[in-house]
């Protein structure tokens, strides 16, 4: 069996759309998320039973949608969201992974775990108060995350008699700031939520707009990508040895593609050794394949026997990235407890896991106004800063710019697991801090 360049260009545009949601509190996000799934006929007959039997109880006439996002029961008590929750729905146009994402100050956080996979973010706004801090904040962490596409849904319009001005200097500011952060892409489309203007279907109050929907936007937005042009990388996660009488002398290296395509016959580069062999063949689900892209999951084999185990990344030789000890990168601190320099963490890329030491915190990024705030020393819960980690062995690091998937890491605490900061090499708002010099560390960490 073989796979054409024909076959791989018309796989290479995805059916699947990952888009994660943000808005201030009380915008209306869990309401225009509810409307979507309702109207877009995405709500099981039960699950619409359940929101109308609550929303009975709580005096209301009409059914509050909101309730089929806000799944936690604090949630639903306080009336705002909280965790990250994922919704799966699908049209007869395209299949959908949402991400509802939390709005307060203090879930930042969480809207980077959201926005973090997505190809989509929809930033709202209530009409009423315009663009706010909150929302400055979302359309820069979108930018940060090099989210391709940003909808500005302004909701609400129904309570400012649907007025066109309103919505253009709404639309204009926000587009404005958007665009000075390196947003690619911007689309405004001014909504009512609860009354299901322009959600899924076009308004009858609203005929001085001509754009699309929020559902048909969602539907024809391109996000289809050129895999034979992305930078093509490996990491492998498994060697496969059967030492069988079948299989004597079978030697492959599984995972997952996390970028680009590999071709039988091309040269490729062994990370961080730097070692060169050429591929001989390629087995996908049990069968050998000319050619694969990402993100399928394949067992890749080599013309030569060399050192390769878990961790290693391959790549072609003539685009491979480079190898480094000392990572200079914006992270977001996720963790309660601080980061702080001189901290020793395990730094975990794609499949390979080090041990590294938190050389300096240049940095820490004011989300508001785009300012840095020189030298805090330390990173708390929900903080954006520049660091520099120096790590024991080295890796092959994409700068995220070029690759999201290769391009980020996390910081973990050795001592329990825990997640401490998500991590995305090279620049992002902040210049590139020059590496440091590799120190002794008194506890015996010596990179």
């Amino acid at each position: 069996m073989s796979t054409t360049s024909e076959q791989l260009a018309d796989l290479s545009a995805t059916t699947l759309l990952r888009f994660a949601t943000a808005g201030s509190v009380d915008d209306g996000k869990s309401t225009l998320v509810g409307r979507l799934l309702h109207d877009s006929k995405s709500v099981l007959a039960d699950q619409l039973e359940a929101v109308e039997a609550a929303s009975l109880s709580r005096g209301q006439d009409a059914p509050d949608l909101a309730l089929l996002t806000d799944g936690l029961r604090a949630e639903r008590e306080q009336g705002i969201t909280i965790d990250v929750a994922y919704r799966y729905f699908a049209t007869p146009r395209r299949r959908f992974i949402l991400a509802d994402t939390p709005g307060h100050v203090q879930y930042t956080r969480n809207m980077v775990t959201g926005a973090s996979t997505a190809e989509l973010a929809v930033v709202l706004v209530d009409a009423r108060n315009g663009v706010v801090e909150q929302t400055r904040r979302h359309a820069a962490v979108a930018a940060l995350l090099r989210v391709p596409h940003v909808v500005l849904a302004v909701n609400k319009m129904d309570l400012v008699d649907y007025a066109e001005p309103v919505f253009a200097k709404i639309a204009e500011e926000f587009t404005t700031y958007a665009s000075e952060l390196g947003v690619p892409e911007i689309t405004a489309i001014p909504i009512s939520a609860l009354a299901g203007d322009n959600v899924v279907e076009p308004s009858a109050n609203m005929d001085w707009y001509g754009g699309p929907t929020v559902l048909e936007h969602l539907e024809t937005v391109p996000v289809s990508h050129d895999l034979t042009a992305c930078h093509a990388r490996f990491p492998v996660q498994y060697v496969i040895r059967p030492q069988t009488a079948e299989h004597p002398d079978y030697r492959g290296y599984a995972g997952q593609i996390a970028a680009g395509a590999f071709r039988v016959g091309e040269q490729v580069a062994v990370l961080p050794s730097g070692r060169t062999s050429t591929i001989t063949a390629i087995d996908a689900l049990g069968e050998s394949v000319d050619i694969a892209w990402a993100p399928q999951s394949v067992t890749i084999r080599l013309a030569d026997d060399i050192d390769i185990s878990r961790g290693d990344l391959l790549a072609p030789a003539g685009d491979a990235p480079a190898t480094t000890q000392d990572v200079v990168a914006t992270v977001c601190h996720v963790a309660d407890q601080p980061l702080a320099v001189g901290q020793r963490v395990l730094l975990k890329h794609t499949t390979r896991t080090v041990k590294a030491i938190v050389k300096d915190i240049p940095s820490r990024l004011t989300l508001d106004d785009l300012s840095q705030h020189p030298a805090p020393g330390q990173l708390v819960a929900n903080d954006i800063g520049r660091v520099v980690v120096r790590t024991a062995e080295p890796l092959a690091l994409d700068t995220y710019a070029d690759s999201r998937r290769t391009g980020s890491f996390l910081l973990i605490d050795p001592a329990d697991g825990t997640t401490l900061a998500a991590g995305m090499a090279g620049d992002a708002f902040a210049s590139a801090t020059a590496p440091v010099a590799a120190a002794q560390d008194e506890e015996g960490w010596d990179f």
